[in-house]
């Protein structure tokens, strides 16, 4: 295995991994057929994210994709950037980063493979076999040592990678989210009915509240969806940044890229009160899964954002026939909202031997507290004896 700089000349049986800047640069079949389904490591995903952009080396987000070749043909790849500081990633290292400057040490460049702004698990290691998996984590390892990073991040990765992860060395960070799971569902009342009487009172309530006050909502899928409702999530999006002192981390070209080339994937919900509309989630989905990633509302009106964010996704997966609703990262409030805990992963390696060591230990205390938490979180749903 070894590194070039451009595609090979003539077809060799050993695999030659490149280094590639622009994913453009990649033929998008061909790493769609290695990506499969999920949308954010799907070409057009992270070209737009590149076009637009939203990432890049001017922002601390330099793409350096890996690209294992085997007779001229993509064999395998990885999404990879060299990243200045830990935002958008949403598994949390900032501690580590403290550490490394409280001992002179530079913590930045590091080396991240992840779906920007998208803690999402999926495949990473992109590929069908093993083989090359392991071929892709070594290429890893020795592109951080080559560009000087201090070390290198696999974020969100789900099985098979996880388990081709396992063996390597790295060390395994433990985390959860809330997903919710259709139990095979017809009707929103269905699930509503599995739910303990508390949490089940409780949304019926939020919901008549809102349907007094005039608010009605639509879904609105990609191939249907109007220059107008663009621009009334954008002013939601963007409205929503603003009120917290930031700047969006993706822009309306980014978006307007996505409507174009992803439009089986794009889905936006979208609230209305006595007609005029006031709130907006935008999520993108699979033939499996739905992704609730950002939400915005002009109005603040009590139960809005339960229900933009979580009950409509719900209501919109049980009516699609989707398994998964995912919430995005964090929040124990959608625990009440029918979504349970879920485990996800991260894989980490420091160059550093010493600090190496420091975090395992760390790692594994924190593993201990992750599991024992989710343990003891009381589930939404009724006990069935």
């Amino acid at each position: 295995m070894h590194f070039e700089a451009n595609p090979p000349d003539a077809e060799a049986a050993e695999p030659v991994v490149r280094v590639v800047p622009r994913i453009a640069d990649l033929d998008a079949a061909a790493w769609d057929a290695l990506a499969g389904e999920s949308p954010f490591v799907r070409h057009a995903f992270l070209h737009a994210l590149e076009a637009t952009a939203c990432v890049g080396a001017h922002i601390g987000w330099e793409p350096v994709h890996l690209a294992l070749f085997r007779n001229n043909a993509l064999a395998a790849a990885m999404p990879l950037y060299i990243k200045q500081h830990s935002w958008g990633e949403f598994v949390f290292d900032w501690a580590w980063a403290d550490a490394y400057s409280r001992h002179g040490l530079a913590y930045y460049p590091k080396l991240v493979c992840c779906a920007p702004f998208s803690p999402v698990p999926g495949p990473r290691l992109l590929t069908t076999n093993d083989a090359d998996r392991t071929t892709l984590i070594q290429a890893a390892l020795q592109l951080t040592r080559e560009l000087n990073c201090s070390s290198f991040h696999l974020l969100f990765p789900t099985e098979p990678d996880h388990a081709a992860l396992e063996p390597t060395g790295l060390l395994h960070r433990s985390g959860f989210q809330f997903h919710w799971h259709n139990a095979g569902y017809a009707t929103f009342d269905d699930f509503l009915a599995a739910l303990t009487h508390d949490k089940r009172k409780k949304i019926r309530q939020e919901r008549k509240k809102l349907a007094n006050l005039g608010v009605t909502f639509r879904w609105v899928e990609g191939r249907e969806s109007t220059d107008a409702d663009w621009a009334h999530f954008w002013r939601c999006y963007a409205d929503t940044y603003e009120r917290h002192r930031s700047e969006p981390h993706l822009n309306p070209e980014f978006f307007a890229m996505l409507r174009k080339t992803m439009p089986d994937n794009v889905v936006l919900v979208i609230a209305n009160r006595n007609g005029a509309p006031v709130a907006c989630s935008f999520c993108l989905r699979d033939s499996e899964r739905l992704y609730g990633r950002h939400w915005g509302t002009l109005e603040y009106l009590p139960g809005l954002h339960f229900e933009t964010c979580y009950q409509q996704g719900i209501e919109y997966a049980i009516a699609r026939g989707l398994k998964v609703f995912e919430g995005g990262a964090q929040g124990e409030h959608k625990l009440a909202r029918g979504l349970v805990p879920t485990a996800t992963h991260s894989w980490h390696w420091l160059e550093h031997a010493e600090f190496r060591l420091a975090v395992g230990r760390f790692l594994e205390r924190e593993t201990e507290a992750v599991v024992h938490h989710m343990d003891e979180l009381e589930g939404p749903y009724r006990r069935i004896s």
